[in-house]
């Protein structure tokens, strides 16, 4: 009982300081200012909680200083940041039932189990996408640059029934650089980037797949070729072939 007190306690003290706190902040800034105060300490902590920024109490250390302007117009430059960058992770994509972050998720989730079904080589774990998309997209990054410029891949074999034994390098090249390349069409058209991809790439990669189109399909993992005209540029042929439609537009 008294324990229970004494956090209603401590949360009254906690609303009391914090109308004394917009109190000040009228005093200081004037009373349009406690708007701004209220949006800047609202985007702190959304973007702490929801992108996984961190920042939400060094933001309110400063809006609780003496010269809270400066805090309020950083609050509103990270908004202005990461507000784009969460609303395009939160864009559809061309692929059914997907938003761009799904694609950080799906590359950062099923390159570790691959690797380590076909040999010896593990990938550390990274923090959860759906926390923090881009810290996990980061860490993933490195890891695999690390394995593939570390003495671990140094001679690493990869073995799988369905493709064979290879150097692990070729295997992370062929089948997720190459999974990668695909996604960066998805990314891009979703948020309104250029999406162009190497022309070059683009035919090698169809010309590889074309032959192994029952496979491909039959994986799940593609849906449908959408027909695009013959005389297409290569790009626009690969992108149709993977199921996507080129002239999709979010």
């Amino acid at each position: 009982m008294m324990a229970l007190g004494s956090r209603l306690a401590l949360r009254i003290a906690a609303l009391a300081m914090k109308f004394a706190l917009t109190l000040a902040v009228a005093r200081t800034l004037g009373f349009d200012a406690v708007a701004a105060y209220g949006f800047a300490v609202a985007v702190s902590v959304v973007a702490s909680k929801v992108l996984g920024l961190g920042f939400s109490t060094e933001l309110n250390r400063r809006l609780s200083g003496d010269a809270p302007a400066d805090a309020i117009r950083a609050a509103t430059r990270v908004f202005a940041r990461y507000g784009v960058v969460y609303a395009a992770l939160c864009a559809p994509l061309a692929v059914p039932g997907w938003a761009a972050r799904d694609v950080v998720a799906h590359l950062v989730e099923w390159l570790p189990g691959f690797v380590a079904a076909g040999g010896d080589v593990r990938l550390p774990p990274v923090p959860s996408p759906a926390d923090d998309p881009v810290a996990a997209w980061d860490a993933h990054r490195r890891a695999v640059q690390d394995v593939l410029e570390g003495p671990a891949a140094a001679g690493a074999e990869f073995t799988n029934p369905h493709t064979g034994s290879m150097p692990l390098g070729h295997a992370i090249d062929r089948f997720y650089t190459s999974d990668v390349f695909l996604h960066t069409w998805d990314l891009a058209r979703a948020t309104g980037q250029d999406d162009r991809l190497d022309s070059e790439v683009c035919a090698a990669m169809l010309a590889e797949m074309e032959p192994l189109e029952e496979l491909i399909r039959s994986s799940g993992q593609y849906g449908p070729a959408v027909p695009v005209p013959v005389d297409a540029d290569p790009q626009t042929r690969l992108i149709g072939f993977i199921g996507r439609d080129p002239a999709w537009s979010g």
